[in-house]
């Protein structure tokens, strides 16, 4: 039995020797935990190793035992301190790799800035909001019926003329102007009314340093009984004044529009000279009646706007061209 005995004590010691000497040289955490499992695991060596004492005495147990501890704890010892010295310099090396230099220059990213044409438009609607209008959009694509008939325009108008129109082959068209957001509302609401439709519209202009041929306008719409051409006036004023300031020189010139009587236009003081920047007047009867309701008991008023001349005079802009140019030069300016 002494020979069983010392033979255990040899393989362990030399089981130690080896674990060690395997742990120390082991280069990554998962070789590491295959050596764990090699040395520790239920199917190690160690087990393998502890599997003879049951030829000993009683007498030698304990002591290949505590022998079998000693080798189990020194190895768990080492692969600990392994595993720990391993993943500190892992993280040492994460480290290394991801340090900033803080005296290097930050990478430039511009901060985007909204377009002149936009924030003119939110201004304009802000100021409708606050006078208590409500925002109502529509499609840019209308029909005849929407875009000219409903609006007292019928095919023989000679209105029509006055806005040169982009015909689709389906016989509809693209919108002359936000007027027939109107009818739509009117359609499906009743009095009293009082929105503000934005949108772009389309007309086959010249383009030039005021003109485009596709623009966006802004238009207001109120209907209710009593309404009257000096609340229409008022209105206007007010809206310029917010706009623009109290100082700005602002006329009403007598106009002609087909789906409001009277009507009028109105020009504001821009670079010397007097800009037309709005169209005006009193809702005319026939809309009203187109939509159902009774010009006996209710009047309205309309005025649309060029939301580009607009932002031409707010921002001392020379040439409407330049809003649609994506010219960085232009645009950081605001």
């Amino acid at each position: 039995m002494t020979t069983t005995l010392t033979q255990l004590e040899t393989e362990l010691a030399a089981l130690k020797k080896d674990a060690i000497k395997a742990i120390a040289s082991a280069d990554s955490l998962e070789q590491l935990e295959q050596l764990r499992v090699s040395y520790l695991g239920k199917k190690g060596q160690l087990s393998v190793v502890l599997r003879g004492m049951g030829k000993l005495t009683a007498e030698d147990r304990p002591r290949i035992g505590a022998i079998a501890n000693e080798v189990k704890e020194l190895l768990q010892d080492n692969l600990e301190q392994k595993r720990s010295s391993m993943l500190a310099a892992q993280i040492q090396a994460q480290l290394e790799a991801e340090t900033l230099d803080v005296s290097m220059p930050g990478v430039y990213r511009p901060q985007g800035r909204q377009h002149p044409l936009n924030s003119t438009i939110d201004r304009a609607l802000d100021i409708f909001v606050g006078l208590g209008y409500t925002v109502s959009a529509g499609r840019e694509m209308e029909t005849d019926y929407y875009n000219f008939e409903a609006l007292n325009t019928p095919p023989d108008h000679p209105a029509r003329d006055m806005q040169d129109t982009f015909y689709l082959p389906d016989g509809n068209l693209l919108r002359t102007q936000t007027s027939s957001v109107q009818i739509h509302y009117m359609e499906e609401n009743d009095p009293p009314i009082r929105i503000v439709s934005p949108g772009r519209v389309y007309r086959r202009d010249t383009v030039d340093a005021t003109h485009s041929a596709v623009f966006h306008q802004i238009e207001l719409l109120a209907v209710d009984e009593g309404l009257t051409f000096t609340d229409l006036r008022g209105t206007i004023k007010e809206f310029l004044q917010a706009m623009f300031g109290e100082e700005l020189p602002i006329r009403f010139r007598a106009s002609y529009f087909p789906f409001t009587e009277p009507s009028a236009e109105v020009d504001v003081q821009w670079r010397g000279k007097w800009l037309e920047v709005m169209g005006c007047g009193m809702v005319d009867p026939n809309v009203l009646k187109a939509v159902g309701y009774d010009p006996e008991i209710y009047t309205g008023f309309a005025a649309g706007m060029g939301a580009e001349r607009f932002a031409m005079v707010l921002h001392q802009i020379d040439d409407i061209r330049r809003l649609y140019s994506s010219d960085l030069r232009f645009l950081r300016q605001f």
